[in-house]
């Protein structure tokens, strides 16, 4: 163990999986951009009577950001991805579901993983239209989820 050189995790390899949609939509969870995936504990402040050098910081909750995953657009619209997305934000029909995502080493094991409960969309962006512009449709899916953690692996 004291021989072992630790090199740093490359952020560009990574895998998203969904659990829990109607049908297989591994094909459709290819994303280039993965954020949301930091934690905050909040804090509450007290006063202490007679104490005037500090204040005291007790920690309340943990605080969670949205999870947003980017891809091109792709040209086939029709997905199980699209499809719950879709069935949420224009006819407020809501499935809930687990979002597992995997950054992976250079073995494609997971290096990290972070695993999200209660998942559902809240907002999808489509990147502007441009006619001068020579790039490709992002689209942006956002996910708001009751419970989040960060799985431990194995190596």
């Amino acid at each position: 163990m004291a021989n072992e050189t630790f090199y740093p995790v490359p952020g560009f390899h990574f895998k998203v999986i969904f659990s829990g949609l109607a049908r297989d939509a591994e094909i459709d969870t290819r994303f280039q951009e993965v954020s949301g995936l930091n934690v905050e504990l909040t804090t509450e402040e007290l006063n202490e009577g007679g104490e005037n050098r500090f204040v005291y910081k007790l920690p309340v909750r943990t605080k969670f950001p949205n999870l947003i995953l980017k891809r091109g657009m792709p040209t086939k619209q029709s997905s199980p991805l699209i499809d719950w997305a879709n069935d949420a934000i224009y006819h407020f029909q809501f499935k809930q579901c687990s979002v597992l995502i995997n950054l992976l080493n250079e073995k494609h094991e997971p290096a990290a993983s972070w695993k999200f409960k209660g998942v559902y969309p809240v907002k999808i962006n489509i990147s502007d239209l441009k006619a001068q512009d020579n790039s490709i449709v992002i689209e942006t899916l956002e996910l708001v989820y009751q419970d989040a953690e960060k799985m431990k692996t194995n190596t």
